[in-house]
C-alpha cells in the first residue's frame, strides 16, 4: 500500500485512480481500509475511490494522543497529497465523525458526505462504562476474551474470524491512544447547522451501536440537504453486513450531485 506523510504520520492508503469524482471512505473504531472493498469494487467503476487506515489500525500507527479534529486534518492532508481540491466525504462510525469534523474545518472541500452508522454526539453515558470495562480486559489480557461481543456489536451477522486475525495484531498500549480519542470525543452537535453541503445518511436498523435516533438528529441538524436512508436489518457495519443496500443508495446519490 501507498503512505501519505501527513502531519508527521505516515497514512497508509489505496486509490482506485480514474477520472471520476473523488470519494474518500474512513473506517470505523477497530477497522481498516479494507472494510469498504464491497464500496470499492461497486463505485470504482464510476468513480476514484480512495480508502485509508487511520491512526493506529491497518498500516498507519498511532504515535501519540490524537483526536477526530486530527484525524479531520489528516484526511484533508491526504486530500493535499493526492491533489484533490474536493471530495465526497464518507464514514462509517468514526470514519463518519472525523468526516464530519473535516467538512467544519474546511467547507470548501468538501463536496457532499456519506455518513454511516454514525452521529455527531458523545458515546452514551449508560454503555460508556461497559465499553471501558472491555478496553481494560483487552488491555490486560488481549482481544480474545472480548472479541466476540465487541463483533456482535460492530459487525453483526458479518463473519469475525478475518477481524479476530487482525485484532491479535494490534499493539494493545498503543490501542489506547485510539480509544481515548472515541471516549473522549467532542459533541459537535451544535454546529451541524454549519455544514451545508449535501448528505446521505445511511443506518442500519439492527445497528447495536448507535440508535436511529441518533441518525435522526444528524438529519435534522445539518444545514444542508440530507437524506436518511435506514438499511433494514443492517448492523453497525452495515455497508459490511447489507452492502448491495448501501451501495445502491451511494450509486443514486453520488450519480445526482452536481
Amino acid at each position: 500500500m501507498p503512505t501519505a506523510r501527513v502531519n508527521g504520520t505516515d497514512i497508509s492508503y489505496a486509490d482506485s485512480g480514474g477520472d471520476g469524482p473523488a470519494v474518500v471512505l474512513s473506517h470505523g473504531y477497530l477497522m481498516d481500509q479494507t472494510m469498504f472493498d464491497p464500496q470499492v469494487a461497486a463505485l470504482a467503476p464510476e468513480f476514484r475511490v480512495v480508502t485509508w487506515d487511520e491512526r493506529g489500525f491497518g498500516g498507519t500507527a498511532a504515535t501519540g494522543p490524537f483526536s477526530y479534529w486530527d484525524s479531520a486534518r489528516d484526511v484533508l492532508g491526504l486530500l493535499d497529497h493526492l491533489g484533490l481540491d474536493r471530495a465526497v466525504l464518507g464514514g462509517m462510525s468514526q470514519g463518519g465523525f472525523l468526516s464530519l469534523r473535516a467538512a467544519l474545518l474546511a467547507p470548501e472541500r468538501a463536496r457532499a458526505l456519506v455518513l454511516i452508522d454514525t452521529q455527531a454526539g458523545q458515546e452514551d453515558p449508560a454503555v460508556a462504562p461497559s465499553y471501558e470495562q472491555m478496553e481494560e480486559i483487552w488491555l490486560a489480557q488481549g482481544p480474545e476474551p472480548v472479541q466476540e461481543i465487541v463483533a456482535s456489536i460492530i459487525l453483526g451477522p458479518v463473519d469475525p474470524q478475518p477481524w479476530f486475525a487482525k485484532w491479535a495484531g494490534l499493539d494493545r498500549e498503543k490501542l489506547t491512544y485510539s480509544f481515548r480519542c472515541l471516549m473522549d470525543r467532542d459533541d459537535i452537535t451544535g454546529r451541524l447547522a454549519e455544514i451545508g453541503c449535501p448528505a446521505l445518511i445511511l443506518h442500519g436498523t439492527a445497528d447495536a451501536a448507535i440508535p436511529m435516533a441518533k441518525a435522526e438528529a444528524l438529519r435534522d441538524g445539518l444545514g444542508g440537504p440530507a437524506e436518511l436512508i435506514a438499511v433494514d436489518g443492517g448492523s453497525h457495519a452495515s455497508n459490511l453486513s447489507h452492502p448491495d443496500q448501501v451501495n445502491a443508495a451511494m450509486l443514486t446519490f453520488l450519480r445526482a450531485l452536481p
